[in-house]
């Protein structure tokens, strides 16, 4: 599976039960990305997307091929072989921290763009 999160500068992804942040572009952009692939995401995250552009599901370690949007939950990395991290160049207040180390990782791929929301929003793609 290729794994999508969105991480404030500590890698944070949610306060208090709720997403730091939202950007419509950035889900566009990661429409995009996904062009030709399933993308995964539970019930939470759908309402980011356009009707019938996410299949649902609740448990990630099912899927083995496709891309999974995460914002409220952890994954095993063992069933991770690639990660997109959306970047909002921005500390926000959370709760809730990605659980994989990216240093064990290899960054391959830097992109930055502006958001509808943010000036700069960074895409990074990371493989084993």
């Amino acid at each position: 599976m290729k794994l999508i999160v969105c991480l404030d500068d500590k890698n944070g992804m949610m306060f208090n039960k709720r997403r730091q942040s939202r950007d419509k572009i950035l889900i566009e952009n990661v429409l995009e990305l996904c062009k030709g692939e399933k993308l995964y995401t539970n019930e939470y995250s759908a309402k980011l997307f356009p009707e019938n552009t996410v299949e649902i599901c609740e448990n990630p370690e099912e899927i083995e091929n496709g891309y999974c949007f995460t914002e409220n939950f952890t994954v095993n990395e063992d069933c991770v072989e690639e990660i997109i991290v959306y970047k909002w160049n921005r500390l926000y207040p959370a709760d809730t921290y990605f659980n994989i180390d990216l240093e064990n990782w290899t960054l391959t791929e830097t992109v930055d763009f502006e958001g509808s929301s943010h000036e700069k929003i960074t895409r990074e793609i990371y493989v084993r």
